[in-house]
């Protein structure tokens, strides 16, 4: 085991690994963002997070399956490092680390907006801040109050949806007052997919983008009282939790409310339009606050999952060594700290030029970023299993090697349709010269002799 990760604590118990796993996938992308997808796709918005939910399955399950075996907090950062090479891991875990902080820089604007709704005169620039403070304060603690604040903020996000789901099915049969509007919404308003199935592929890469973060269970499963088995639970788990919380909330939105009328400006939630429908009043209201808490949650999860991934990286030496550090309380404090003040960079720089264009380029790379983040999983698991004894393995890949060379083949063409549609070339090119910048960076740290040494057996990466 590395030496940075033998001061972790195993704080984890299974309530947080569950609701990180939880707390990971529901997030603002289901909240806010599946308006835009469905403003793209129609009410074939459906299909889009059905088949994107499909590939995150298959990949979390790819990845449990290397978890399970070797748990640590590098996670797919380690495992493409020993299955394809130092600079692979390097390169993945320098990707996840830009995806996180631009998340956290993302989200604390997004939160301060919202705060700043309920609080008047609050001005987002002086909310931002104050979050990104909070929440830094809970994480730095233990991880065992970040597991608590998770726990409870990932509680009522379930609740919530579980609630809509409830609401929207009885509405839909008619057993909700002014209700029984059964599904001619799906195909009234100019067909089941008015803009074409093209327009369904172009929306799975914010779907896939949305669903990110499921991946966090695995980077706890190190700091949990039994990673194997907790690992092995929540791979399974995201099974259910993506058909039912987001096709099937996708599903009651598109089916009582127009698809052409459904919010698409990425600050109105379709949730708010669909619970408007049911006649629940107050229900802008209500989903400032639900969204809100959905902020909250992510970043508190981004700043847990970046401060674990940069430590790994300084582990092994593809970052400065005191990041490695950690508190007697089993806290890797310089690691927390360093992602959070490139977040107030972030947001400090996206205050003086223009918040809508840097975000806008930051989340438009990550999304990018997330299916090459994919495919360097799935392939590090073809290739670790090929090493292993599958009999030893807790939690093993369906259809193995079918359904992984499947995933492949569906993240390659995900990616290849993107690069080739019209408008994305500057986000393209950008996610190029992250790729390429990166790619030099660990050359030139390879060439100063400051990178640790490879890992040769698999048991080293636990």
């Amino acid at each position: 085991m590395a030496q940075g990760e033998t001061a972790l604590r195993r704080g984890l118990r299974r309530r947080h690994m569950t609701m990180i796993g939880i707390g990971g996938v529901i997030g603002a992308g289901l909240f806010v963002s599946s308006g835009a997808v469905i403003s793209t796709a129609g009410p074939a918005a459906v299909v889009a997070y059905a088949v994107g939910g499909v590939i995150v399955i298959l990949v979390m399950r790819m990845l449990g399956e290397m978890s399970a075996a070797y748990p640590t907090t590098g996670s797919f950062s380690r495992y493409a490092e020993l299955a394809l090479g130092r600079w692979a891991g390097f390169l993945v875990g320098w990707s996840y680390w830009y995806f996180t902080v631009s998340a956290i820089a993302f989200e604390s604007v997004a939160g301060a907006r919202l705060v700043s709704g309920l609080v008047p005169g609050l001005p987002v620039w002086l909310g931002a801040p104050a979050l990104l403070l909070a929440l830094t304060a809970a994480n730095l603690v233990s991880v065992k109050v970040f597991g608590e604040t998770e726990f409870w903020l990932s509680s009522a996000k379930v609740a919530v949806v579980v609630g809509f789901l409830a609401v929207g099915a009885l509405y839909l049969v008619g057993l909700w007052p002014d209700g029984g509007a059964g599904l001619s919404a799906l195909t009234a308003h100019g067909g089941f997919a008015p803009n074409g199935w093209t327009a369904v592929l172009s929306a799975l890469v914010t779907v896939i983008f949305s669903y990110f973060g499921a991946e966090l269970v695995t980077i706890a499963a190190a700091e949990s009282a039994e990673p194997a088995r907790e690992v092995a639970r929540a791979t399974v788990r995201v099974v259910w939790r993506v058909l039912i919380f987001y096709v099937g909330s996708v599903f009651l939105i598109v089916a009582v409310v127009p698809w052409n009328k459904v919010p698409a400006n990425g600050e109105d939630s379709p949730f708010a339009a669909a619970i408007g429908a049911f006649g629940v009043p107050g229900a802008s209201g209500l989903m400032t606050v639900v969204v809100l808490v959905a902020v909250l949650s992510i970043l508190n999860a981004g700043i847990y999952g970046s401060s674990r991934m940069l430590m790994s990286l300084a582990e092994r030496g593809d970052a400065p060594a005191p990041l490695a550090r950690v508190r007697p309380s089993g806290v890797p404090a310089p690691s927390i700290l360093a992602s959070i003040g490139l977040a107030f960079v972030v947001v400090a720089v996206a205050g003086l030029l223009g918040p809508d264009e840097i975000f806008g380029f930051l989340l438009n790379t990550s999304g990018l970023l997330t299916l090459v983040i994919y495919l360097f999983i799935a392939v590090s698991q073809l290739r670790l299993r090929a090493l292993a004894d599958p009999a030893t393995l807790p939690v093993r890949m369906w259809g193995h090697p079918w359904l992984s060379w499947a995933v492949i083949v569906l993240l390659v063409a995900a990616l290849l349709a993107v690069a080739t549609s019209p408008g994305v070339g500057p986000i393209v090119l950008g996610v190029l010269v992250i790729l390429a910048v990166t790619r030099l960076a660990y050359t030139v740290r390879a060439r100063l002799g400051r990178t640790a040494p490879p890992i040769v057996d698999p048991m080293e990466v636990s």
